[in-house]
């Protein structure tokens, strides 16, 4: 079932009852759906589940939860609008009756997987009406109940009492299907009287008197009648073919080259047709005379342009048929198995492409469509039979070309060439809108695989900002709060000899620039995340750390090896007059991220500070450490070199020591 079904029953229940008796009722029968969508399959069982579990609840009973989800059904389509297409179907119930299979239909366009019933108005009186459901579920009787009667009072201000008077194969409190003890299809037949105040209908529409000028006319000749209607056919109370128009014969002979052309009348309806709907519906005269308000529809039985059926038509003698001249149909057929006749016949008696290799049965042909025929029964009291006045179900000019017609083969009259024109001129507008889509669809794929891109780039330039787990973090909402770091590596970097400040040589600047920039990159490429993260550069300086924003216990040994690195990439260079010297200092730090418009990820402490003062007091192409740090390093290997006691501004006299090698160096 499609879940608007469900969400009718949801939401009434929900407002009837209450959202803690769903929340149970969902608990009981372990339903996980917290909403239902209008056009997904829900399975069928579940609808008598909900109304056994809403039973078990309220204590009302499961007959009343059924019908009071139809009914619930009934007042939800209006939100969709369908409740004036109920109102449209005409003026009185017994309309809406006849015309529920055919609104059936019209909403498979919709719904294109909904497995509706058959329901057919059988008989009325002045007192109610009659009407047979037919379908593949079960226990779904009391359901269609709260629909009649919703119906009813909120589209026809009816009061109206409904009840069952007969049931085949039905089960209540289940929709799995009918108990097949057989091998034959089984069908949930169910008869209901509906009671209403029927009297005006029946005086306007069915006890209706001819008018005295209608008695007067002269009777129709029947092949003046099936000229005008070429597809129709008459039955007598038999069920066999009396009279049928040229179309339907010559169509039939086209899909049935093998057949006696003579055989179409005198042959029984259902030798020729295939009922599609009604659903399992018995065709005999009986049947039909109840059922004459009802929209049949019949698909032409053909029998394959097979090998038999062409030598058939070959071997056939049209002469000795008496006045009858080879028609279109023929003459086709007659071609088309001349062009059968004339094909390898090696490769016919082979078989291959004509046996199926799973089955190992020959495959049908595929030929021409089968034709399907829609209309209405009506009785002719003068000739006592049945007219099946029908036209042929044609949606565009491709289906007519599959069916073998073509456009002056449909009435002259009413709206069958205008539909098929129609049917084709909104397949072209399908395929202008589709190649739009097509069009939208890549211009919204470039847009997306460009919005990928400015986020990569994005993501790069606020990473180059702010470290990675903290921009994480700020995207999650958290607080960008600080952090302490008990030990970290300082690293300061200065670049010397390349501007000269006194200078006012635009050009010597904007090569100095330049000269800077190369240098900083060179730097950049030896940065090794998440062991050493760059901090900033201001001026000539670029500072770094290692143990933040990621702890690392050997973050003094990763500055070190940075400061080996740099210095000897720099030297190889070949920088005219360029320099740079390094100070590294370790100890602990506070970091965190600071400002709105340019944010940035800054250290603070006493031990930025000694960093800095070991890079300004040091000496080109030197790497100077403070005592801590050289202490640190020399214990894994590292190469150091006291310098002494080095005055330090702001700190005093402090020893430092050269960094000259590191422990792979040696």
């Amino acid at each position: 079932m499609y879940g608007m079904l469900y969400e009718s029953v949801q939401h009434y229940v929900q407002e009837e009852y209450g959202m803690e008796i769903w929340t149970k009722v969902c608990r009981i029968v372990d339903c996980k759906h917290n909403a239902f969508k209008t056009h997904q399959i829900y399975p069928d069982k579940l609808m008598p589940d909900i109304a056994a579990a809403l039973s078990a609840c309220t204590g009302q009973s499961f007959d009343f939860c059924m019908n009071f989800f139809g009914k619930c059904f009934v007042r939800f389509f209006s939100n969709f609008g369908y409740d004036k297409m109920i109102r449209s179907t005409g003026r009185y119930f017994c309309d809406f009756l006849q015309s529920i299979d055919n609104i059936h239909l019209i909403m498979r366009f919709t719904y294109p997987k909904m497995k509706s019933p058959s329901m057919q108005l059988t008989s009325m009186d002045d007192n109610g009406a009659v009407i047979l459901y037919r379908s593949g579920r079960t226990g779904m009787s009391k359901y269609l109940i709260g629909q009649m009667t919703e119906v009813a009072r909120e589209f026809y201000g009816l009061e109206i009492k409904a009840y069952v008077i007969e049931s085949q194969n039905d089960i209540t409190g289940g929709t799995a299907g009918p108990i097949k003890l057989t091998d034959g299809p089984l069908t949930v037949i169910v008869k209901y009287r509906l009671d209403f105040d029927n009297s005006e209908y029946m005086a306007k529409r069915v006890n209706t008197e001819a008018h005295p000028s209608q008695l007067k006319m002269p009777t129709v000749n029947m092949n003046v009648f099936l000229e005008l209607f070429p597809f129709t056919f008459v039955l007598n109370h038999d069920m066999k073919i009396t009279h049928a128009g040229e179309k339907i014969v010559e169509t039939w002979i086209m899909h049935n080259p093998g057949a006696n052309p003579k055989g179409f009348i005198g042959a029984h309806v259902m030798d020729l047709f295939y009922c599609r709907r009604p659903k399992d519906t018995t065709i005999d005269w009986d049947t039909l005379i109840q059922m004459r308000a009802v929209l049949f529809e019949f698909e032409l039985i053909r029998t394959g342009h097979n090998r038999a059926a062409y030598d058939a038509v070959l071997n056939m003698d049209f002469e000795n048929y008496d006045d009858m001249m080879l028609n279109e149909a023929q003459s086709l057929a007659l071609e088309k198995a001349k062009e059968f006749s004339e094909r390898d016949s090696s490769e016919l008696d082979d078989g291959e492409g004509e046996i199926d290799p799973a089955t190992g049965e020959r495959r049908a042909s595929q030929g021409l469509r089968s034709i399907l025929l829609k209309g209405q029964m009506f009785y002719i009291k003068d000739v006592d039979s049945l007219i099946f006045l029908c036209s042929p179900l044609i949606e565009n000019l491709d289906e007519l070309h599959s069916i073998g017609l073509y456009l002056n083969d449909l009435n002259p009259h009413g709206l069958s060439r205008e539909l098929v024109m129609a049917g084709w001129q909104h397949c072209s507008k399908l395929e202008m809108m589709f190649e739009k889509e097509e069009q939208r669809s890549d211009e919204l794929e470039k847009s997306l695989e460009l919005a990928d891109s400015w986020k990569r780039q994005g993501d790069e330039l606020l990473y180059s900002m702010i470290p990675r787990p903290i921009a994480e973090r700020m995207r999650m909402g958290q607080e960008a709060v600080c952090q302490s770091f008990e030990e970290v590596s300082v690293i300061f970097i200065e670049v010397m000899n390349i501007y000269d400040s006194g200078s006012n040589n635009v050009q010597e600047a904007m090569q100095a620039v330049s000269t800077l920039n190369q240098v900083f990159s060179a730097l950049d490429e030896e940065i090794i995340s998440p062991f050493v993260y760059k901090v900033e550069t201001v001026g000539m300086v670029y500072m770094a750390v290692s143990g933040a924003p990621d702890i690392n216990p050997l973050h003094a040994e990763h500055a070190c090896d940075l400061a080996l690195r740099v210095i000897k990439k720099l030297k190889n260079h070949h920088e005219a007059d360029v320099a740079i010297r390094v100070g590294i200092n370790s100890g602990p730090v506070v970091a965190g991220v600071v400002g709105l418009k340019v944010p940035r990820y800054c250290l603070f402490g006493d031990t930025v500070n000694t960093a800095s003062r070991m890079e300004s007091s040091c000496d080109p192409w030197k790497i100077q450490l403070s005592h801590f740090t050289a202490m640190k390093v020399q214990e894994v290997g590292y190469k150091v070199e006291s310098r002494g006691t080095v005055k330090v501004k702001g700190k005093g006299e402090m020893e430092t020591y050269w960094l000259l090698e590191g422990p792979d160096d040696k």
